[in-house]
C-alpha cells in the first residue's frame, strides 16, 4: 500500500504509526514543511513550502482561514507535483487538519480517502474559553472563535474518516459530526517511559542551563510544559511552590520547557515567566529550570520525581501528562476535564482546583507525606496508560483505521 501523511511538523503526532506502517513494507511519504533534523527509516520525506503569508489587509477574525487556505493550496501543489512528476498516487491519505493541509486534497486525487486527524474545535462555552466563574465572553470573542471554526467545518466535510486523541476533544465538535469520529491516541511509549525506583536526579549541563545534581535530595516536585504559560497553570503552580519552599525547607523543584507561549494570549510585556516573577516571590535557589531536555535527560527527570504536577484548563490533553503516568509518577493534576479523563481522584492521581494554589500545594505536600500512597497511585497510573494508552495497541488501532479507509 501507498499511505501519505501529511503534516507541518516531523514526524509529530505521526510518529508511531508512519514508522510502523513502513517497517510492515508500506510505501510511506510524509509530506511537510520541514524535518526538524528528524529521520524515520523506511519513511520518504516530501518537503513543501507555504507559498503565500496572511495578508495584513485581512479581517483579523478571517487571518486564520486565509492562513489554512494558504497551507492547503501549498499542500495541493505538492500533491500536483507527486503526482505528475513523480507518479505518486496514495491509496489513503492521513493529514493534521489543523492548519489546512487537507482543504483540497480531494481536488488532487478525488477517489482517494482521506483520514482526518482532528484535534480542537473552538467554543465560547464549554471549552477552554470562558470556563471558569467570573470569567465573561464578549460577543466579539464570540463571533471571533465561531469564524475560525470555518476552515474546521470544511475539513469535517473534505475527509472520509475523522479521528481525535480523546472524549473530551471529541466533545468539542459540533454533535452531528462526533458519532463518526473515532477516538484513538496516539500512543505512548511506556517502554520508554518506564519507572526506575531509585532514580538520582543528576542532569547534565546543556545549553538552556546548568548541570544539576539533586542526588541527595528526598523530596522532588516537578512540573512539564512546552510553555510557561496560564492553559497549563504555570502561574498556579508557581504560586503554590511558593507556598511549599516555605513549609518544606528541603524541597527541591525541578521545571523542564521554555519560557514562551504556545496557547492563549501573551502578557502586555514580557513574557508569563517574568509576570510571575514580579508578582511571586519564592526562593529561587531551590527552583531549577532545565530548559528543554533531550528525551534521556527527561526521562531522568521523570523517574526521579517525588511528586509530578501536571495542571491544564479544559483544552487539549499534553503527552507529559500521559507520559508521567507511564513513567509511574505519583501526580497531582487539574479537577479539569481533560485530566478527569486520565486520572481517578484518590486512585491513579490526585485532583485539585485548578484556580487555588492553595489547595494544589496541600495536594502536593499530601503526597510528600506519604510514601505508600505514591507508590500505589503510581503504579495505578501506569495502568491506566499501559491499558489504554500503550502505543503498541494505540499504533494496531491506528492502522485498522487507515486500512479501514482504504477501497
Amino acid at each position: 500500500m501507498k499511505i501519505l501523511f501529511i503534516h507541518p511538523n516531523f514526524p509529530a503526532q505521526f510518529w508511531h504509526i508512519s514508522k510502523a506502517l513502513a517497517e510492515m513494507g508500506d510505501q510511506v511519504m510524509y509530506l511537510t514543511t520541514r524535518t526538524n533534523g528528524n529521520h524515520l527509516g523506511g519513511v520518504q520525506v516530501a518537503l513543501y513550502k507555504r507559498e503565500r503569508e496572511v495578508s495584513p489587509q485581512t479581517h483579523p477574525y478571517l487571518q486564520p482561514m486565509e492562513e489554512a487556505m494558504n497551507d492547503g493550496m501549498s499542500v495541493a501543489h505538492a500533491l500536483v507535483k507527486l503526482r505528475d512528476e513523480h507518479k505518486f498516487k496514495p491509496d489513503v491519505i492521513v493529514a493534521h487538519t489543523g492548519w489546512g493541509s487537507t482543504l483540497y486534497c480531494k481536488d488532487v486525487y478525488p477517489d482517494v480517502p482521506v483520514v482526518g486527524y482532528f484535534e480542537w474545535y473552538y467554543n465560547s462555552v464549554g471549552g477552554d474559553v470562558g470556563s471558569f466563574p467570573g470569567e465573561v465572553v464578549s460577543l466579539d470573542t464570540m463571533i471571533r472563535l465561531r469564524t475560525r471554526n470555518a476552515f474546521h467545518m470544511l475539513n469535517l466535510d473534505a475527509c472520509d474518516v475523522r479521528f481525535t486523541p480523546t472524549e473530551w476533544q471529541k466533545s468539542q465538535f459540533p454533535e452531528k459530526y462526533r458519532d463518526g469520529m473515532v477516538v484513538v491516541h496516539e500512543g505512548i511509549d511506556t517502554e520508554f517511559c518506564h519507572p526506575e525506583p531509585g532514580k538520582k536526579m543528576v542532569l547534565p549541563k546543556t545549553e538552556h542551563s546548568e548541570a544539576l545534581d539533586l542526588s541527595k535530595c528526598k523530596e522532588i516536585v516537578t512540573y512539564v510544559s512546552r510553555g510557561f504559560e496560564p492553559y497549563r497553570g504555570y502561574p498556579q503552580f508557581i504560586s503554590a511552590v511558593s507556598l511549599l519552599l516555605k513549609r518544606r525547607p528541603k524541597l527541591h523543584v525541578v521545571v523542564v520547557g521554555t519560557d514562551t507561549s504556545c496557547y492563549g494570549d501573551a502578557p502586555a510585556k514580557g513574557t508569563w515567566k517574568e509576570y510571575v516573577d514580579e508578582r511571586v516571590k519564592y526562593d529561587k535557589s531551590r527552583v531549577h529550570f532545565v530548559g528543554h531536555l533531550l528525551r534521556p535527560e527527561y526521562q531522568t527527570v521523570l523517574q526521579a520525581s517525588t511528586v509530578h504536577v501536571y495542571l491544564t484548563r479544559p483544552f487539549i490533553l499534553s503527552w507529559s501528562c500521559l507520559e508521567a503516568m507511564s513513567f509511574g509518577c505519583a501526580i497531582v493534576g487539574s479537577k479539569t476535564p481533560p485530566v478527569q479523563e486520565v486520572i481517578e481522584d484518590g486512585k491513579s492521581g490526585l485532583l485539585a482546583n485548578f484556580r487555588s494554589p492553595q489547595h494544589i500545594a496541600l495536594r502536593i505536600e499530601e503526597l510528600l507525606d506519604n510514601a505508600p500512597l505514591r507508590k500505589k497511585l503510581g503504579a495505578a497510573a501506569r495502568k491506566t496508560v499501559l491499558d489504554r494508552y500503550d502505543m503498541r495497541d494505540c499504533v494496531k488501532r491506528q492502522i485498522d483505521m487507515i486500512y479501514g479507509a482504504i477501497k
